[in-house]
């Protein structure tokens, strides 16, 4: 056998032998007639399902399968430095090979390892190098044994290939928005063939991918649920793979894939990719028209958008409402995020336990003011937008009050009432009680975006919380698709094919169900003056979601100031009574801004490296540059 085919079997190939070992004497063993034909996989719909359904358990679990997670890899969040093997604190180091080795893999998601038929493990879920490998593979099998689905009607075997074409091109895209190009594997790989596939640039791959996405979209359902085949799991075909999944998976491959970084890997040129943005554009107008004409999806309204992260004592019921398209792996969703999360959300002054992590005060200023205007300044009084530094948390976007914990919020309901005011309030002033130690809220502030605010190791809001963390969600098509149009259109006024929105229409769409006024006009005259702001848009539509890291990278600005940049506020609070009943009314002092932690990257942190064990596999798998 090939020399490095013992190395690659371990991701490409030979995963479908996972748990297939067995001994002699447990063959002797076996009953008459127990083993199973290699065809009985395949014969009818209700088998092919069946091993179709592994796939979704290929869906990596990102925000719970350790007991520390770490998923917000860019300028966004500040872990505590008492403890060094948080996954952002070893990106923010520089150190990217943390990725997928020892303790500091662990608080990751993109690791090796784990086991896709383990249902009940959470540990075993938060590995997406070795699942989508797996995956890949598992779909090449079942599409390569297509033509043995005899036994079943020409819907069925559309939902069986559009599910397969869909993982295909999902798992590739997946390792590629991280790795760059790769190969495409798109046939079955014989146990006896010498590997030669060359990685392909980031755009051929996309190319490979987004046919698979768009075969799936010709194949599959709105709904399963008004399917023949889907009447037997009706109610419970809400996350299956569909055509408005498949569209939006089809417009972000697109995108990313004309976004300046991959634009620049594939051609040299560090702009956009104007004929893959307007393909993209186009897609996400399809998924979008669908969306609006059937209901499948809709916008959560602002008075329920908590729900589209977290749930309390709901028994257990999965967030994410009609605006979550694809979400994370479910596994242990009813109970996972007790004892991760939740203890690292608050400083040790309510919660004595976790690793404390806290959203950065830059970051936070993203949170522009509720007319739409952002804040260019935390430190300076601004006329224009109303901002001012005495009043820093008055007329804030209303997405800052649902997120953020700020100076002066209740945390804690006292009820014993024997708890000073510093304690039951969040104290993050200068000096305050929340500030104390490196398991404070050292940056000045808390989240709350997934957690009830009034978590803590006294009231019971830490016990029955439910989160799941949404890979994509309708607010997020709405915002791509905004900018794909300006780029592959021409301008924030533009509209792609057939669809009704400009791209400052869809922006404008996501602030007003929060409450925020539409992009001012002087950010309308060039797509580049609009694209700060649906940058900020995205930081704040989106934070802490996981998107921030392959944002400022795909708009290579992963290098530059003040992206690397991890910032903390201070401040006193002005004398006299503070009202605790509007916290947001507050009146400071000596408000600033310091660096807590600079970021020293250079070019080869646009992408990871693969590990030394698989850029040795064969001389065509190289290793990306500077690593």
């Amino acid at each position: 056998m090939n020399k490095y085919f013992n190395k690659v079997s371990m991701y490409i190939i030979c995963m479908s032998v996972f748990c297939g070992l067995t001994s002699c004497t447990d063959y002797l063993d076996k009953a008459p007639n127990s083993d199973i034909g290699w065809e009985e996989p395949y014969k009818n719909f209700k088998n092919f399902q069946g091993f179709t359904e592994e796939l979704y358990n290929c869906i990596p679990l990102v925000s719970a399968h350790a007991y520390h997670n770490s998923f917000n890899l860019g300028e966004d969040v500040y872990w505590a430095p008492d403890i060094t093997y948080p996954l952002a604190y070893c990106f923010d180091q520089g150190n990217y090979w943390a990725w997928s080795s020892g303790a500091d893999a662990g608080t990751g998601w993109l690791g090796k390892g784990g086991d896709p038929a383990n249902n009940d493990d959470r540990g075993k879920k938060g590995y997406l190098w070795s699942f989508a490998w797996y995956g890949i593979r598992k779909a090449n099998i079942g599409l390569d044994n297509l033509d043995l689905l005899t036994d079943a009607t020409s819907e069925e075997r559309d939902l069986i290939a559009g599910q397969l074409y869909f993982f295909r091109g999902w798992f590739h895209f997946m390792l590629m928005q991280y790795w760059g190009g790769l190969p495409y594997i798109d046939t079955m790989l014989a146990s006896d063939q010498v590997l030669r596939l060359p990685r392909l640039n980031y755009q051929d791959t996309a190319e490979k991918a987004a046919e698979d996405f768009q075969k799936a979209a010709d194949l599959l359902p709105i709904d399963w649920d008004e399917t023949t085949a889907g009447k037997a799991t009706v109610g419970n075909n809400n996350l299956r793979i569909n055509k408005i999944m498949a569209l939006a998976y089809l417009g972000k491959n697109l995108l990313w894939a004309g976004s300046p970084l991959m634009n620049k890997e594939s051609t040299g040129d560090a702009s956009y990719n104007i004929e893959l943005c307007r393909r993209a554009a186009d897609a996400f107008a399809q998924a979008l028209r669908l969306s609006e004409s059937t209901k499948r999806y809709e916008l959560a309204d602002f008075s329920n958008y908590s729900g589209l992260f977290y749930t309390h004592n709901q028994n257990g019921q999965i967030p994410g409402l009609k605006e979550a398209i694809f979400m994370e792996n479910l596994v242990m969703s009813t109970t996972r995020w007790r004892w991760n999360m939740v203890n690292n959300y608050r400083p040790k002054c309510i919660i004595a336990s976790g690793v404390k992590v806290n959203p950065t005060a830059n970051y936070v200023d993203y949170y522009g003011m509720q007319n739409g205007l952002p804040i260019t300044d935390i430190e300076k009084k601004d006329l224009v937008s109303g901002y001012d530094p005495e009043y820093p948390w008055k007329n804030r976007d209303p997405r800052f009050y649902n997120d953020i914990v700020y100076d002066g919020v209740m945390c804690c309901l006292n009820s014993k009432g024997n708890m000073d005011e510093y304690t039951q309030y969040a104290s993050l002033f200068t000096g305050g009680t929340y500030r104390e130690g490196v398991k404070g809220a050292v940056t000045g502030y808390s989240i709350t975006k997934f957690c009830p605010p009034l978590i803590n190791d006294y009231d019971g809001y830490s016990e029955n919380n439910c989160f799941v963390l949404s890979f994509m969600r309708l607010a997020d098509v709405y915002l791509m698709y905004a900018e794909a149009t300006a780029y592959g259109y021409g301008t924030p006024q533009s509209k792609a094919n057939e669809y009704e929105l400009s791209a400052v229409e869809a922006v404008d769409k996501i602030r007003a169900r929060a409450g925020v006024e539409g992009i001012d006009d002087r950010y309308l005259g060039s797509t580049e003056s609009f694209m700060s702001e649906l940058r900020r848009e995205r930081a704040v539509e989106l934070a802490f979601e996981g998107h921030r890291f392959v944002d400022l990278r795909r708009w290579m600005l992963l290098l530059d100031s003040p992206y690397t940049l991890k910032k903390a506020v201070y401040f006193d609070r002005a004398p006299g009574n503070f009202d605790y009943d509007n916290p947001q009314e507050a009146h400071v002092m000596n408000l600033r801004e310091e660096v807590l932690f600079e970021r020293r990257y250079s070019q080869k942190h646009y992408w990871l490296p693969f590990s030394q064990s698989d850029v040795n596999m064969y001389p065509e798998f190289k290793q990306n540059p500077g690593w």
